[in-house]
């Protein structure tokens, strides 16, 4: 089985059931955004993670067999590569979790978009035992889209 045909079996058991990630979440034990990036073939879940997903879903054993492979990253989206390489891993982060991002802030929101006009981006660097680290903050309005 394919990343692409796990995501579709899954996507659409979570649909038929009614289910949010969250909720997909407290049951697995697993991140809300992680587990929605796994259902969108980016991630890979642990073999009880998976049978948990499974039993939830009620999903066949290929598709829980098919959580465990690990992924081509970024499999999911178009791809125009930059070469900067801090905007690279920007581009990377798109690609792993774009389609995560888009499914976790609508089913909060609805259908739509965040703002890039009505925006704000706050980065912060915060002291780590393993090393500095990187936040960044993206704070845009949410936009649905309009129906006619």
């Amino acid at each position: 089985m394919t990343k692409r045909e796990m995501s579709q079996a899954i996507l659409a058991a979570k649909k038929a059931k009614g289910l949010t990630w969250a909720e997909l979440s407290s049951a697995t034990g697993v991140g809300e955004v992680y587990l929605a990036s796994a259902g969108h073939g980016e991630n890979t879940l642990t073999a009880e993670s998976a049978a948990t997903l499974g039993r939830s879903l009620g999903l066949a054993p290929n598709v829980e067999a098919a959580l465990l492979d690990v992924p081509m990253k970024g499999w999911s989206m178009e791809k125009t590569v930059p070469t900067d390489p801090l905007i690279y891993r920007f581009y990377e982060i798109i690609a792993v979790y774009g389609t995560t991002l888009k499914d976790v802030i609508q089913e909060k929101c609805g259908e739509g978009i965040m703002s890039a006009i009505d925006f704000r981006m706050d980065i912060d660097r915060v002291e780590h035992a393993k090393g500095a680290r990187v936040i960044v903050k993206l704070d845009g309005k949410f936009l649905p889209y309009a129906r006619w």
